[in-house]
């Protein structure tokens, strides 16, 4: 089992629902070691994502366990074979783990739906606004430390473009369509980028108006990923500290309660195009 020294979130995650397997059949890392010829120690690092486990062994782990859920285990023997390294990995050392996690997160999920109320969602962003964006909100940050994330946060696109792009919707409130970042240019560009991404297929916008009855906020921006199972959704919540990865199954429940609330407060995708649309002229 190789010692990894900084896991990526998908490898936590992993780990994670191996212990979740292993506690629900009610037994304990030291009963579980010897099955793979190990110790109680490295099964702690193997379900901390510290270590690897290959796709053979979590199969073993499975039916020791009494987990007769075939999708969820090749989904979980898919994880754990997975070695190849995402386009996010040529950042490495160069922007926080956070960042790279969120990107791997979006390759992977199937679908992905999302709440922003303060500015344009990241998927959409053109450069000017994402510049804008990192400059206001690190002015601290050199040249050569802004661009890597600018082109970083434009390379997260490729999730949305081409044959096999992911489903993606998300909902905007009208003061992040409203808010000038920058200056009238900006935002009139940026409207109409969201517009051309809507006419492309690449995104299903809807807008919650100021004026909408019905909304009492959403606490803080958020996506839900949906994974190749139910059981692999994942929830990342905005914090004061950066992104928290939610997969809890009463955490995640929460999150679809409250997606289903904020899309009743907001224009159906039709009725928010020309809202849009109106926007660009008011600016």
């Amino acid at each position: 089992m190789a010692a990894r020294s900084h896991p990526t979130a998908r490898q936590v995650r992993l780990g994670t629902e191996l212990r979740k397997l292993r506690e629900a059949a009610g037994l304990k890392a030291r009963e579980v070691a010897a099955l793979l010829n190990s110790t109680s120690a490295q099964m702690s690092q193997v379900e901390a994502g510290i270590a690897a486990v290959s796709a053979e062994r979590i199969r073993r782990l499975a039916a020791h366990y009494g987990c007769t859920d075939e999708a969820f285990i090749d989904a979980l023997a898919a994880m754990a074979g997975d070695r190849s390294r995402g386009w996010w990995d040529e950042y490495r050392g160069v922007l926080p783990q956070v960042n790279l996690d969120v990107a791997e997160a979006e390759h992977h999920a199937t679908s992905l739906r999302e709440i922003v109320i303060n500015r344009v969602p990241g998927l959409l962003q053109t450069p000017d606004y994402a510049r804008a964006v990192f400059r206001y909100m690190r002015p601290e940050l050199s040249e050569s430390e802004l661009e890597p994330r600018v082109e970083y946060r434009l390379r997260r696109r490729c999730v949305l473009e081409g044959d096999a792009s992911t489903p993606y919707e998300t909902i905007v409130h009208e003061f992040a369509l409203r808010v000038r970042v920058a200056d009238r240019q900006t935002a009139v560009a940026q409207l109409h980028w969201i517009l051309d991404q809507i006419e492309q297929g690449h995104a299903a916008v809807r807008v919650i108006p100021t004026d909408q009855d019905g909304f009492a906020g959403a606490g803080a921006s958020m996506v839900y990923a949906r994974g190749s199972v139910p059981r692999l959704d994942t929830g990342l919540r905005d914090a004061p500290t950066g992104v928290v990865f939610i997969d809890e199954e009463p955490q995640l429940e929460r999150l679809r309660t409250l997606l289903r609330r904020v899309e009743d407060a907001s224009l159906d995708p039709v009725a928010s195009r020309d809202f849009i649309h109106r926007l660009t002229k008011e600016l």
